[in-house]
């Protein structure tokens, strides 16, 4: 039960007017409206500093391109859209198959092994999208030992059979899938297991079998959590870059990339990351009207549809237990059996001081990153809390924003400011002073720790946000009555009450920042190395042996959240 629905209200109003003189009341209000008034201010700064990244993208759509956009637009724009729009539909077909078909079975069934199957089905969202078109393209290309075994068992040669190309987009797709469906089976198992018992044991007298009230009860009202999956689904896809660059599909952001780095044009460049933020915006337009108006709704008496579940037993588990193995299996297991068998066979050959160096990076930035971030949106999350006005709301809406944007976007959006604030620093001193400062934020930490705020921010926010709403108002008012102004309330009353969500955040910002391929890529600083990038060259070169001891870290470091999140909701009430 929420704190909210257990603790006292205590209003302003409980203390009679006479026992208190007008004058001394007076300083307080007038104090408190300068300190929300300064809260306001500083939330309206962070939420523009965010937003700048984003305006500035938009902003180069009417600089001219000096003829590359129309090149763009003849030549490669169209295969670019198509592709993007083909990866993307595929993708989040796929993911709702599998993630509602496992949240309805995990939260609908019981069976042996069902305990297990819960967290593990949880397990591929640790395994980044580039990492498992590695281990997939390496073991199932023509040249790969698949492949190969098939043709000396047979005695194939080349066009004698057909085999599915991984490097191909329907490749993509499915692999694609396969690591971004548990957002979907999160999202749709909690939708399920909180459903009304009264709903399906009215649906069971009527005569419904469990699959008649899967398609008739239960999968109407869990469309709103299957929306929200697979609008998150559609804007990772579209983010993605290291897998479909490593498939060779040529997307919208594998083109941001080659029309920067490789043609020069970063005008050009900025304009498809424009279009590509209309297709974020168009999928986050869909997702709310899809859903609509339409909200969860549980048992009022507190009996959910988990109490609910059918038993099954002989070779119905069985065929439940193997379709939930299924996607664990190859989208999980496998790959990491592939990276710890190439580990141990090949390994990398940086592995000592200069492989800790790279993996040093990586916790240094996730560390910065965590901290940054939970600051700034404990300032934001409090700042709604204490004036929850318009301006405050467009700050938070504009700074969840972030996290729907692409990587690579949120790159160049980052890069555009930062270059032309070093432009015109560097004009000044050579005017003033007749000496160059070069590039002071362009490819510095601050840059990157800029880029991975704008990104990830919402993570942060949201679950301030979500545990603020727990902590009950009578509790600010009675730190008010002793004195505590906003910051001390903050920091002695709600601080020690937010502990717990704020470690939460902590742990997925860091497993986020850790797997970030494009902006890091982009925004880095000279000669700085991660995991994630270390990973990428060495796969990129063909050289997975040796990239998989990194990318086995990065993995390895992903399951932490996992394993609180799976905690989380084995708790009474998390389903």
């Amino acid at each position: 039960m929420a704190i909210n629905d257990i603790a006292p209200q205590v209003a302003p109003t409980t203390v009679a007017p006479t026992t208190a003189a007008p004058t001394p009341a007076a300083p307080p209000v007038r104090s408190r409206r300068r300190i929300i008034s300064l809260w306001s201010v500083g939330a309206l700064l962070i939420g523009a500093l965010i937003a700048l990244p984003i305006i500035s993208v938009l902003a180069q759509v009417f600089v001219p391109s000096g003829g590359a956009w129309s090149h763009l637009a003849a030549t490669v724009l169209p295969l670019y859209l198509r592709n993007s729009l083909m990866l993307v539909l595929l993708t989040v077909s796929l993911a709702l198959a599998i993630g509602v078909g496992a949240g309805w079975l995990i939260a609908g069934f019981d069976f042996k092994g069902r305990g297990s199957l819960q967290w593990a089905l949880m397990l591929p969202m640790t395994m980044p999208g580039y990492v498992i078109a590695y281990v997939y393209f390496d073991r199932m290309s023509y040249a790969g030992p698949f492949q190969t075994t098939l043709r000396e068992v047979f005695d194939w040669s080349r066009g004698d059979y057909w085999f599915p190309q991984v490097a191909s987009l329907p490749g993509a797709a499915v692999l694609l899938a396969l690591v971004l469906y548990p957002y979907i089976y999160l999202l749709t198992r909690a939708a399920f297991a909180t459903q009304s018992l009264h709903l399906i044991e009215a649906a069971r007298a009527l005569g419904q079998t469990p699959r008649g009230a899967f398609f008739r009860i239960a999968l109407p009202m869990a469309r709103p959590a299957m929306v929200a999956g697979a609008a998150f689904v559609a804007m990772e896809t579209l983010a993605d870059y290291g897998t479909v660059q490593h498939l060779g599909v040529q997307t919208l952001t594998t083109g941001i990339f080659r029309t920067w780095f490789a043609r020069g044009e970063p005008v050009a460049a900025a304009q498809l990351a424009a279009m590509l933020i209309g297709f974020v915006a168009l999928a986050l337009f869909l997702e709310r009207f899809l859903r609509g108006s339409r909200r969860y709704v549980g048992d009022p008496a507190g009996r959910s549809a988990s109490a609910a579940r059918h038993p099954l037993r002989g070779w119905r588990a069985l065929s439940v237990v193997t379709l939930c193995v299924v996607p664990i299996l190859f989208g999980f297991a496998l790959p990491v059996f592939e990276l710890l068998r190439l580990t141990w066979l090949v390994g990398d050959p940086m592995w000592g001081q200069r492989f800790f160096a790279f993996a040093a990076n990586s916790l240094f930035l996730a560390a910065l990153a965590v901290i940054v971030l939970l600051v700034l949106g404990l300032f934001l999350g409090y700042a709604r809390r204490m004036d929850g006005g318009r301006v405050v709301r467009a700050t938070l809406g504009i700074a969840g924003i972030g996290y729907a944007m692409p990587g690579a976007v949120i790159a160049v959006g980052v890069l555009l400011p930062l270059s032309w604030a070093d432009r015109s620093l560097d004009a000044w001193m050579r005017a003033s002073f007749d000496y160059s400062t070069g590039l002071l934020l362009t490819g510095s930490y601050v840059g990157l720790i800029f880029a991975y705020a704008v990104r990830f921010l919402a993570i942060s926010l949201n679950t301030v946000e979500a545990s603020l709403q727990r902590i009950p108002p009578s509790l600010d008012d009675a730190a008010r009555g002793l004195g505590s102004g906003p910051a001390r309330t903050l920091m002695t009353v709600h601080f020690p009450l937010l502990r717990g969500g704020l470690l939460s955040a902590a742990i997925f910002i860091f497993a986020d920042v850790m797997k970030e391929l494009p902006a890091t890529l982009i925004v880095r600083p000279f000669n700085l190395d991660t995991l994630a990038i270390r990973t990428y060259r060495l796969a990129s070169d063909g050289r997975l042996g040796e990239a998989s001891t990194s990318a086995l870290m990065i993995v390895a470091l992903g399951i932490i959240p996992v394993i609180l999140l799976s905690r989380a909701m084995d708790e009474p009430g998390g389903h």
